[in-house]
């Protein structure tokens, strides 16, 4: 990795106008950018399947958006957002939206100079009545519990809950979004961003890929907010990285021993694999090692052990503590100069200028980002969350048949 990676060298000008506001009515009638070994062709998502390779495994990320931002209301007329992000008690997210009664978060507090220490906020709808207690002020600490007992805390947000769109989306939240910025084959709750490559899949797609014998697997991270947490340095290398949560299960892990040319849907799904690997790495040398990477441990660890060794490794640590699923956390960076160990080929929508995933798409295609977002913005391509899609497959001339 160099030591200095000029974050203006990552950036282009994006028209405002060119900001998907709103998704299609038709998931699948997005465009997609395919981008094969340096040639590129423009058709539509709907006939993604006619340009993956015959042995092709996508792993998609099946995580699901919560209305995280809730909205409490003083008795002085301000009014409190919190903005879930992460679990503090209990901290693993699955458990967390399981867990009846109380939970504590760390979220952004939204007016919180309005907001006394001693102050509860309370708010009632239907039969749920939920109050929130600010912990510590300065991490952003709450402490939630609510009544009846009997519901858990996914009942609770997704009563009382909105859906955060990203913030370059300028306007409110509407009753569409609940359904639209979610994947059809979303399942666990968790995310506070959608992984937006997912979006363009539909029933009939999954079909279209079924038929081809093209193979499909699922994984799990969640989305935290830190997706959109700009690169304020000019040197991309000093960027602190946002860590995340992960699931894996013995299926994934199987898979990922075959001989399949992996595709990623999205940047999450490309994260969570890459992570996967180093977590093997991390097995080879100490049998014990906690499955968390940090953003510089795959700079640091030793890169030489094949894929199969890796995740051998993982199957091992599974199979002797007789674990189906496996959750870790993962703050990995992945930047120019990175050698991509798993992902062989990314399906992804068009990025923010200057952002981490910019630099993700460049490390896995190089200088020809710049190629192919030229030809986005001329060919009047929707860019960010509910824009457009790219396919990209950097080295090898895909089998397509």
């Amino acid at each position: 990795m160099d030591q200095h990676i000029n974050i203006k060298d990552y950036s282009y000008d994006l028209p405002a106008e060119r900001i998907a506001l709103h998704p299609l009515l038709n998931r699948d009638q997005s465009k997609l950018l395919v981008y094969n070994a340096g040639e590129i062709n423009h058709v539509l998502f709907a006939s993604l399947a006619d340009h993956l390779p015959k042995n092709a495994l996508l792993f998609f990320n099946d995580t699901k958006v919560i209305p995280a931002r809730l909205f409490f209301q003083k008795q002085s007329g301000s009014t409190i957002e919190l903005f879930l992000l992460n679990p503090i008690v209990p901290s693993l997210l699955q458990l967390a939206m399981e867990t009846r009664g109380y939970v504590s978060w760390k979220c952004t507090i939204g007016n919180l100079k309005r907001w006394q220490d001693d102050s509860v906020l309370t708010r009632n709808l239907g039969n749920i009545e939920i109050q929130a207690r600010l912990e510590n002020r300065e991490h952003g600490i709450v402490n939630f519990s609510w009544t009846p007992l009997k519901s858990s805390f996914a009942e609770v947000v997704n009563t009382f809950g909105v859906t955060p769109l990203p913030p370059y989306i300028k306007r409110d939240a509407e009753q569409s979004d609940r359904e639209r910025y979610q994947t059809v084959y979303s399942q666990y709750d968790g995310a506070v961003a959608a992984p937006t490559a997912g979006l363009h899949f539909t029933k009939k797609v999954f079909e279209d890929i079924e038929r081809k014998g093209i193979e499909t697997d699922f994984l799990t991270l969640h989305v935290s907010a830190g997706t959109f947490q700009p690169v304020k340095v000019k040197n991309a290398v000093e960027h602190e990285m946002h860590s995340e949560q992960v699931i894996v299960n013995r299926k994934n892990i199987e898979n990922l021993l075959s001989d399949k040319t992996i595709i990623a849907v999205g940047t999450t799904s490309a994260r969570t694999l890459e992570s996967l690997y180093w977590y093997g790495v991390k097995l080879i040398q100490d049998s014990k090692a906690d499955f968390t990477i940090n953003q510089i441990e795959p700079y640091q660890l030793p890169s030489h052990h094949s894929k199969k060794a890796a995740f051998a490794a993982v199957a091992k640590k599974m199979a002797m503590e007789n674990m189906e699923t496996i959750a870790g956390k993962t703050s990995i960076y992945i930047l120019p100069g990175y050698s991509f160990k798993v992902c062989e080929a990314l399906i992804t929508n068009f990025h923010q200028p200057g952002s981490t995933l910019m630099l993700l798409v460049a490390a896995l295609i190089g200088d020809d980002w710049k190629k192919i977002y030229s030809q986005a913005i001329k060919g009047d391509y929707r860019f960010l969350s509910y824009g457009d899609s790219s396919l990209l497959i950097p080295g090898f001339k895909g089998k397509v048949q």
